[in-house]
């Protein structure tokens, strides 16, 4: 098993790479359809998203659950 301190870095990593992906595809496939290529076409803007997506999950999601834990006092 993995560290609990590790659970931060882990949680990024995961949802940053599901998000990233599923929201990638869904507006790859929104703004092009299925055309040729489609998967290199969406693999290129999942990886560029991913970039973006983990330090941005990294950073925000404490306070997000600060917040969220006085919303729901």
């Amino acid at each position: 098993m993995i560290d609990k301190k590790y659970e931060r870095i882990l949680f990024s990593l995961f949802m940053s790479a599901f998000m990233s992906g599923f929201m990638s595809l869904v507006v790859t496939f929104i703004n092009m359809g299925i055309v040729d290529g489609f998967i290199y076409i969406w693999l290129n803007a999942y990886w560029r998203a991913f970039l973006i997506a983990f330090p941005t999950i990294f950073i925000i999601v404490p306070q997000v659950r600060k917040l969220v834990f006085i919303l729901v006092k």
